[in-house]
């Protein structure tokens, strides 16, 4: 894993963002506010956290405050929170890091017990640093553009509606790879191949690889399978005229639009990448174990 670890600059601003009605995070954010005040550390807490969390503070701001004021954003939730927020934060060249207050948590490592010790050591410096490359994917139709945005671990095209497949067409640099009928297909990311497209049967891939995965989702044939390809390279996917429902496009699960006949989806890497910390003990593969239940390493009797 190519991951940075040296003694790296000290944080001087902190972004606080936290999951909006989640109110199981509120004493968690309490007391990161209270932890920077005793360090004399300045933040600024993203306004409609700190308004729907009914939190105390007139250390508040916009998404566009904090970009311009801190050098660190700190997200406080489950892996959905942070993708919400780490999708904009890599456009501007902001560190993430993340505390777990959710689920999985593959992408937020700070565990809220240790919080005090790993933050302060994290603030000071003390830190692994990590770049992930994110996707954007552009709706196309009759040449004009219909939408934009970006995913740090997937894109999907599914259905409409429930129990209906749909037909597409799969082409990658100008040359075409397949047609198929199934209910969509996963573009995914290293980070995002711990994601949906695991459950989709896609492989595990190591963060720091330059690829894409492309996972069919139930394809109406025993021999399509994923894919791998470089992630420099260009895939564009084409709506056939004969689906009766209109598809839907989602990035990172979150933002959703419904597609017409004809749309194309254009899909590369986006050029922006996200500044990922880790604490100091950070581990890659004892993450996997953890998150999915591995079975732990055989000693000898």
């Amino acid at each position: 894993m190519r991951i940075r670890n040296s003694m790296n600059k000290k944080f001087q601003s902190i972004g606080i963002f936290g999951k909006h009605s989640y109110t199981n995070i509120k004493k968690t954010l309490e007391s990161i506010v209270d932890m920077l005040n005793k360090w004399q550390i300045s933040y600024l807490m993203e306004s409609e956290t700190a308004t729907d969390l009914n939190i105390e503070t007139s250390k508040t701001g916009s998404l566009e405050q904090i970009i311009n004021t801190c050098d660190l954003a700190l997200i406080v939730g489950g892996d959905g929170s942070f993708l919400k927020y780490a999708r904009h934060l890599s456009l501007y060249d902001i560190p993430v890091i993340g505390v777990n207050k959710g689920n999985l948590g593959f992408l937020t490592d700070i565990n809220p017990n240790e919080i005090e010790d790993t933050l302060h050591e994290i603030v000071e410096g003390h830190y692994l640093i990590e770049e992930r490359f994110l996707i954007q994917a552009e709706v196309i139709n009759n040449g004009k553009s219909k939408y934009k945005s970006n995913a740090l671990n997937d894109i999907v095209l599914f259905p409409g509606e429930l129990a209906h497949m749909i037909e597409f067409e799969v082409h990658i640099n100008n040359q075409f790879v397949y047609s198929q009928r199934s209910d969509g297909i996963i573009t995914a990311t290293p980070t995002g191949s711990t994601a949906y497209a695991l459950s989709a049967g896609g492989p595990i891939v190591q963060t720091n690889l330059n690829v894409l995965l492309l996972v069919p989702m139930f394809p109406h044939t025993l021999t399509n399978r994923p894919i791998t390809i470089s992630a420099d390279d260009e895939i564009v996917i084409t709506l056939s005229n004969h689906n009766k429902k209109p598809p839907r496009l989602s990035y990172d699960g979150k933002s959703q639009i419904t597609l017409e006949t004809n749309d194309c989806i254009h899909i590369k890497k986006q050029p922006q990448k996200l500044k990922l910390l880790h604490p100091k003990n950070y581990n890659y593969y004892e993450t996997l174990r953890r998150k999915l239940s591995w079975g732990t390493q055989i000693t000898k009797t």
